[in-house]
């Protein structure tokens, strides 16, 4: 379900999804949006919906990282797949 809302959103330009990572105590998304809605707005439904439809009991606030003029996505999509592997989850990237 998350999965499948993710992708509805990027169909329904909610967002743009770049890149969605679910490992077992967190999720990543890389994102863009247009503006019209807050962030806080668009994470806030999305976290709803997921909650209503799977149960999931979210944390109150996420952590969010807005890609500045002199970074790059690949650099930040490389930083969210080795994610993982930083914290153990797997040992090697492939897994």
């Amino acid at each position: 379900m998350l999965f499948t809302t993710a992708r509805l959103y990027h169909a329904k330009a909610r967002w743009y999804l770049n890149l969605l990572l679910l490992i077992p105590d967190h999720l990543h998304l890389l994102i863009g949006i247009d503006g019209k809605a807050p962030l806080s707005d668009i994470v806030r439904d999305f976290k709803r919906i997921i909650a209503r439809t799977t149960g999931i009991k979210w944390q109150r606030n996420y952590f969010d990282h807005r890609v500045r003029k002199d970074e790059s996505l690949p650099e930040k999509a490389d930083y969210i797949l080795n994610n993982p592997m930083r914290t153990g989850f797997v040992t090697r990237a492939n897994q």
